[in-house]
């Protein structure tokens, strides 16, 4: 039992470092297409941010996923790659078929997997959040300089919203 626990720490962190990576990769690219993102037309540059965080996202979840593949392969708890990786995802993702499971002495590992996936989603959607909030205020705020009458229009329109809502205007 501590093995299982020690080798699915390990992965956990590994899958971590790399999802930390990621998002510092993610965030040098923000900042550098910060200035772009801000200039009008921001509809289809809010877009192309939402379909790169997607991209992003998928490509997150893959990586997680073939960490621990490739540990469950070389331990060779699998006798095939395929299966490795299907069991992987399969636990990543939490969706828990049970048509393929470990070995009964490393079933704690299965659990692990599945705890580090719910982790990286979490994260994932934190960093998504973020990171559009950040271009869309960015937007809206380069567009209230442009354009100050939009900026009436804007708040305008927020208090109104607020107003139906019962919300305080922030």
């Amino acid at each position: 039992m501590v093995l299982q626990i020690l080798v699915g720490t390990v992965l956990m962190l590994i899958s971590l470092g790399v999802a930390g990576l990621s998002f510092w990769v993610m965030e040098i690219v923000l900042a550098r297409a910060t200035p772009w993102f801000f200039r009008e037309p921001h509809r289809p540059k809010m877009m192309l941010a939402l379909f790169l965080a997607g991209v992003w996202s998928m490509w997150l979840v893959t990586a997680g996923v073939w960490v621990w593949a490739i540990a469950f392969r070389l331990m060779e708890l699998f006798p095939t790659m395929e299966q490795a990786v299907y069991f992987s995802l399969v636990a990543f993702t939490t969706l828990g078929f049970g048509d393929v499971l470990l070995p009964p002495q490393w079933q704690l590992l299965g659990g692990m997997a599945a705890a580090n996936g719910l982790l990286n989603f979490g994260l994932i959607v934190a960093i998504l959040v973020d990171a559009l909030r950040h271009v869309r205020l960015g937007q809206l705020e380069a567009r209230q300089r442009l354009h100050p009458h939009a900026a009436r229009v804007d708040a305008l329109t927020r208090a109104d919203a607020a107003a139906k809502s019962g919300r305080p205007v922030n």
